[in-house]
C-alpha cells in the first residue's frame, strides 16, 4: 500500500483529502503545518504529499523546498493542493519541486486524476 502525507492546517481539508485517499487505497498520517510534515518524513518517507502553501510555523513552499534537501526527499511525489493561482505562484512550486498543482476546493475526480497523472494510481 502507498502512503501519503496530507499537509494541511485545516482540519476540514485534511479530513475530506483523507477520505478521498483511503478510498484509492493509500496508508494516511498527517500534518498542520510544514514543520510538523518535516518531522513526519523523518520518521517515514511518504510516497506522496498532498501540499496546501498558506500554514502557520512554516508554509508549503519552504517545507518543499526542505523535503528535497532530506535524504531521500527527492523521492515523494508532491502535488500541491492550494488557492494560490497566480502564475508566479505556480512556476515557484514546480521549481521548487513540486510534480503537480491543483486548486481547491477539489473532490474525488480530481485528486484521482492528478495522481494518475503522476503514476501514483
Amino acid at each position: 500500500m502507498k502512503s501519503c502525507l496530507i499537509v494541511d492546517d485545516s482540519r476540514v481539508v485534511r479530513m475530506v483529502a483523507r477520505k478521498i485517499l483511503e478510498q484509492l487505497e493509500f496508508a494516511i498520517d498527517e500534518a498542520a503545518d510544514g514543520q510538523a510534515a518535516v518531522e513526519a518524513c523523518r520518521k517515514a518517507m511518504p510516497d506522496a504529499i498532498l501540499l496546501d502553501w498558506n500554514m502557520p510555523v512554516m508554509n508549503g513552499i519552504d517545507f518543499l523546498r526542505a523535503l528535497r534537501q532530506m535524504p531521500g526527499g527527492d523521492r515523494p511525489v508532491v502535488v500541491f493542493c492550494t488557492t494560490e493561482n497566480e502564475m508566479s505562484r505556480i512556476q515557484e512550486a514546480l521549481m521548487a519541486g513540486a510534480n503537480e498543482y491543483i486548486m481547491k476546493p477539489f473532490d474525488s475526480d480530481i485528486i484521482q486524476s492528478k495522481f494518475q497523472q503522476v503514476g501514483l494510481i
